[in-house]
């Protein structure tokens, strides 16, 4: 697929002065849903398991890590895929999706996080690529929904020197899809920025429509909808975004 301009004369670039990035399924999977990121190194590395079970298992995770404080503000992000792979591997042992002994356990857990871990370094260097280049044109922040360690994870990657600011879930207690945290985006812009950026001066940059794009539009800003494997088979109404992407360097 070809990136999209809903108004293929005027591109939406020429009027943007600030950009915000969402973290996770952006930066790091190229747009893909992380729940669909792990079920294919699942399915690369034969943990016997069905889709439907591993669904199961994703959510519990998802859920476990976002009650409770179990990322710590330094953990890496091999530490933290390392500890929801965990999550998930144990819920679907416990729930007797998976008759795992100890042994297979440790080689399947490894085996996924290395994986997806050399996945994930391929594609933040290439997202490294691209921020180099948007950097030198736009002042630009995070607003991602993570554990309170996504400044540790942007070091580990790379990523940590093009960020005027991180706008965190975890941190300001608002979680997307709540256009409050976009507009905290905006307002993180504005501080750092010698004159006033209006939010449709500011394009956000997500893989989520639900997550990203909505809300996003709620808060005023242009949108840019990096469109990657989702979660589901839902389809959206793609007259929505302003620009739609299958790779960052559509950015450029």
């Amino acid at each position: 697929m070809k990136n999209q301009i809903r108004d293929p004369q005027t591109s939406i670039l020429g009027d943007v002065k600030g950009i915000i990035f969402d973290y996770g399924g952006t930066l790091d999977t190229a747009g893909c849903h992380w729940g669909k990121m792990l079920w294919r190194a699942y399915e690369r590395q034969q943990v016997p398991v069905t889709e439907e079970q591993f669904r199961d298992a994703y959510v519990y995770g998802e859920r476990t890590l976002g009650r409770n404080p179990i990322i710590r503000p330094d953990d890496t992000f091999h530490r933290t895929l390392s500890t929801k792979i965990r999550l998930e591997m144990e819920h679907l042992c416990t729930q007797g999706a998976w008759d795992a002994s100890e042994n297979d356990f440790k080689e399947k857990h490894e085996a996924v996080l290395n994986d997806l871990y050399s996945e994930v370094q391929r594609i933040t260097a290439h997202s490294a690529e691209v921020l180099t280049e948007l950097h030198k044109r736009y002042p630009m922040v995070l607003v991602s929904n993570f554990y309170g360690n996504i400044a540790c994870v942007l070091r580990e990657f790379g990523l940590d020197g093009f960020f005027l600011d991180i706008v965190e879930s975890a941190v300001v207690g608002i979680r997307k899809p709540d256009p409050r945290i976009f507009t905290l985006g905006v307002e993180a812009l504005n501080t750092h920025h010698p004159s006033p950026i209006t939010p449709q001066e500011i394009l956000v940059v997500g893989d989520s429509f639900y997550k990203d794009i909505l809300p996003a539009q709620k808060a005023g800003c242009k949108t840019a909808w990096f469109k990657g494997e989702g979660w589901t088979s839902e389809e959206y109404n793609e007259s929505i975004p302003d620009l739609i992407i299958n790779d960052l360097q559509g950015l450029l």
